[in-house]
């Protein structure tokens, strides 16, 4: 399945991360308010191993996921980049293939843009 950014009728679920909680909280009031998503979850902090600039590195990160639509998604990745510190913050855009035919619906009331 493609993202299609003009779609209302896709849902898709945006994972990344954040530093710590407070930016997390950031992040996620500023795309709830602005109807770019429905909801977001803030998971516990976890430690995150990668490799970054040729050298194994590790840092405490708060998970993020983000509810919303195809239409919205491309809007959302910008808020994210604009408000995070990573230089390449993580950003990946999942597919939903099925849900609930009530909660689907609110994702979309929720993320209709103004």
């Amino acid at each position: 399945m493609e993202l299609d950014p003009q779609s209302v009728d896709q849902l898709v679920l945006v994972i990344s991360n954040a530093p710590d909680e407070l930016l997390a909280k950031r992040i996620a009031h500023i795309a709830v308010e602005k109807g770019l998503a429905a909801c977001v979850n803030l998971g516990e902090p976890t430690l995150s191993m990668y490799m970054w600039q040729d050298k194994l590195d590790s840092a405490k990160e708060v998970p993020i996921t983000f509810k919303t639509t195809g239409a919205r998604v491309l809007e959302l990745m910008d808020h994210i980049k604009a408000t995070h510190p990573y230089e390449v913050p993580e950003i990946l855009v999942l597919p939903v293939i099925a849900g609930l035919d009530d909660y689907v619906q609110w994702v979309k009331d929720c993320t209709k843009a103004s």
